[in-house]
C-alpha cells in the first residue's frame, strides 16, 4: 500500500513515538524495583544502560534486515551486546527462516580432525572446537517479554547438527541441507525444518501438530583461542526468490514499532528471569525448584530447556552467584567423568553480561584451564590476583553470576555427569586450599594470556 507524503509522515511520527515509548518502558526496567532490576549501585545502573543499548545494536538489525525470503546469519550475541549469560567462548549467530522451504548452508574452514577425535596440526588455522546449528519453531528467548513463554510446548526444536556429526570433504568444507523432509536420495548433512508434535500449542490450540522451523540459530565455540578461527558460512534458498517490493512508509513504521517492542520485552524479561524463575535474589513463588540460583554455591546441573531459558541444547548448565567482600575468595572444584565434547566456565554481572573477557580473565575453557594431578580443576574466583592458574577476574564485582557450561553431543546418564563444589576462603589463604604442587602464574604471563584474548576476540568478530 503506498501513501501520499503526507500520511507517510504522520504514519512515520506515530510509529517513532511508540517507538520512543517502548524504549522509555525499557530504560524504566534499570531503575525501578518493581521491574526487578539488580539491586542499584553506580555500577549497576551504569551497565544496565550500556546493556539496555546492547539490545538496541541487536534489534536494528532484527527489526529492519531480518527475512525469512533472503536470509543471512547475523551475530545474536557478540563483545558489543552482551546478555543471557553469554559465553565468552562463542560466536552466537542465528537467522529466521521460512520452515517450509529448504536452504543450503555452506562453510568453509580450517582443520578440523578434532571433531572427529582426532589431532589436528600444531601450528596452523583451526576450525572452532565446536559447532553447532538449531532449527526452532518460535521466537527468541525474552521475544514475548512474559515468563509465559516457557511453559512446555511454545517452542520446538525441528532438527539440530553439531560437529561430531557434521561431514566435511577434504577441501575443508561442507554442506547442509535444511528442509521439512529429507529427500530419499539425499546422503549429505541434513537438518529438518518440521517436527509433528503430539499436544496442542499452549496458547493457540487450533494450531496444527505441525511446528515449521522460524529461526536456525547456532554457537562456534572457540577452545585454542591462538589458533581456532570462526568459520564462514552462508545460507542461500533452494528456489528462486523474487527481489524484495520497494520499501515503503508502511514498513518502515512497523519496524520502528517492532525495535522497540523488541528491546522493551527482552530487558523486561530478562530482569523476570533471572529474578523469579532463578531465584537470584532469593527464592520465590515461580522459581524452578532445584535450578534457583545460590549464593556462593551452585543449584541442580540440569540439561538445556526452554523452561530455564533455553540456551544450547547439547550442555549441561548449573549456575550460582558469587558474593565476594575485599579479601575473599572462592575455591571451585569440578570434577568430571565423562570428558565433554567442551567445557567452559564465565562470570557476569547481574545483568547477564559477560564480564569483559577481552581484557580481563574473567572466562576459561577446557584448553586454558589446569588439572591437578588428581584431575580435578581447581578455579579461583577474586577480586586479585592470586598468582595461581585457573584465575577468574570478577572485575571489582561484588556480586554476579557463575557459570559452569559442558557439552556433550549425546546427553550422558545422571550418574556421569560433572559435579562441582564451592569453598569461601581468605584470599591470603588461598594456596593453602590447593595441592603444594600448583605452580606461580607470573604478571607477565598474566599479560600474555590477556594478550591472546585480545587477538582473539578481535579476530573473532571482525570475521564473522
Amino acid at each position: 500500500m503506498t501513501m501520499d507524503a503526507k500520511t507517510a509522515q504522520q504514519a512515520l511520527r506515530t510509529a517513532w513515538d511508540e517507538m520512543i515509548g517502548s524504549l522509555q518502558q525499557a530504560s524504566e526496567a534499570i531503575d525501578n524495583p518493581d521491574l526487578m532490576p539488580p539491586p542499584t549501585s553506580d555500577r549497576n545502573l551504569a551497565e544496565g544502560y550500556r546493556y539496555l543499548m546492547g539490545y538496541m545494536h541487536s534489534a536494528v538489525e532484527r527489526a529492519f534486515h531480518s527475512d525469512p525470503q533472503r536470509p543471512q546469519f547475523r551475530n545474536a550475541l557478540s563483545a558489543i551486546n552482551r546478555g543471557t549469560i553469554d559465553n565468552a567462548d562463542g560466536i552466537y549467530f542465528f537467522t529466521p527462516i521460512d520452515g517450509r522451504a529448504s536452504y543450503r548452508i555452506h562453510g568453509e574452514m580450517g582443520d578440523s580432525q578434532h571433531w572427529r577425535g582426532g589431532e589436528s596440526k600444531a601450528g596452523v588455522r583451526k576450525a572452532p572446537h565446536y559447532l553447532i546449528f538449531e532449527a526452532t519453531a518460535g521466537g527468541l528467548a525474552g521475544d514475548s517479554g512474559e515468563l509465559s513463554e516457557l511453559r512446555p510446548g511454545m517452542k520446538a526444536q525441528t532438527g539440530r547438527l553439531d560437529s561430531s556429526c557434521i561431514a566435511v570433504n577434504a577441501e575443508g568444507s561442507f554442506d547442509i541441507l535444511l528442509a521439512p523432509e529429507k529427500p530419499a536420495d539425499y546422503v549429505g548433512n541434513f537438518i529438518s525444518t518440521l517436527k509433528i508434535v503430539d499436544r496442542p500449542h499452549p496458547t493457540n490450540p487450533e494450531l496444527g501438530p505441525e511446528r515449521y522451523a522460524n529461526y536456525v540459530s547456532g554457537r562456534q565455540l572457540f577452545n585454542d583461542w591462538e589458533y581456532e578461527e570462526a568459520i564462514h558460512f552462508e545460507i542461500t534458498p533452494l528456489a528462486v526468490v523474487a527481489p524484495p517490493p520497494a520499501y515503503s512508509a508502511e514498513s518502515a513504521a512497523a519496524q520502528l514499532r517492532e525495535l522497540g517492542q523488541l528491546v522493551r520485552n527482552q530487558v523486561h524479561f530478562w530482569n523476570a528471569f533471572w529474578t523469579i524463575s532463578m531465584g537470584s535474589y532469593g527464592e520465590r513463588p515461580g522459581s524452578i525448584p532445584g535450578v534457583a540460583f545460590k549464593r556462593n554455591a551452585f543449584n541442580n546441573i540440569n540439561v538445556a530447556s526452554g523452561a530455564t531459558g533455553g540456551g544450547m541444547s547439547t550442555n549441561l548448565y548449573a549456575g550460582g552467584i558469587f558474593e565476594l567482600e575485599e579479601g575473599e575468595a572462592l575455591i571451585i572444584e569440578n570434577r568430571i567423568q565423562l570428558p565433554p565434547n567442551y567445557i567452559g566456565f564465565q562470570l557476569s554481572n547481574l545483568w547477564g553480561e559477560s564480564i569483559d573477557y577481552a581484557n580481563r580473565i574473567s572466562s576459561l575453557n577446557g584448553h586454558q584451564m589446569t588439572a591437578d594431578a588428581d584431575g580435578v580443576i581447581r578455579l579461583v574466583v577474586a577480586h586479585s590476583d592470586p598468582g595461581v592458574p585457573n584465575w577468574l577476574d570478577t572485575s571489582g564485582h561484588r556480586e554476579g553470576f557463575l557459570a559452569p557450561r559442558w557439552a556433550y553431543s549425546e546427553t550422558p546418564t545422571p550418574e556421569q555427569w560433572p559435579s562441582l563444589t564451592v569453598q569461601k576462603v581468605a584470599f591470603d589463604k588461598v594456596r593453602e586450599y590447593l595441592p603444594e604442587s600448583t605452580p606461580v602464574v607470573s604478571q607477565v604471563q598474566r599479560q600474555e594470556q590477556v594478550a591472546l584474548r585480545q587477538r582473539h576476540v578481535q579476530r573473532r568478530f571482525r570475521a564473522f
